[in-house]
């Protein structure tokens, strides 16, 4: 990957429907040569997917927290994922160091929706206990995947 194809990647990162043609405008290429290009960094799997992202409050998703899950014992990574898995409003998680055993993101569609899956969170096996900080308002948010 060179300098152009990471200048093909910002630029689709900021609009994935952005044409070749205007890409090729601003990195200097044809726009058969970004085509080939893109088609090329897809097929080694740099890019992943081509994707929307819709504000969660048109589906209804917008309360939001942010939950430290802390387990009894040692949890396995993929006994984490299996637990939060079966929690549909988990949207991201991680395992993380320090005290807590990750870091979860939930959204739904209100405090007793959420307070729903926190107790859904509390009950599976192997955790202990959960705390929780509900989102008041987004002050930074990028797409990094």
């Amino acid at each position: 990957m060179d300098n152009l194809d990471r200048g093909i990647l910002d630029l689709l990162r900021q609009n994935a429907r952005a044409g070749y043609g205007d890409i090729g405008s601003v990195v200097g290429l044809s726009a058969s040569a970004v085509k080939r290009r893109v088609d090329r960094l897809v097929a080694d799997g740099t890019i992943r997917a081509f994707t929307i992202q819709v504000d969660p409050a048109v589906d209804g998703m917008s309360t939001e927290a942010y939950v430290e899950l802390f387990c009894r014992g040692t949890v396995a990574p993929d006994e984490l994922r299996r637990i939060l898995s079966a929690v549909p409003e988990v949207v991201d998680a991680g395992t993380v160091t320090g005290s807590a055993d990750a870091i979860v993101h939930l959204r739904s569609r209100d405090i007793p929706s959420l307070e729903d899956a926190l107790e859904r969170l509390r009950i599976a096996p192997n955790v202990d206990h959960t705390r929780s900080a509900i989102v008041l308002s987004r002050l930074v948010q990028r797409s990094g995947d």
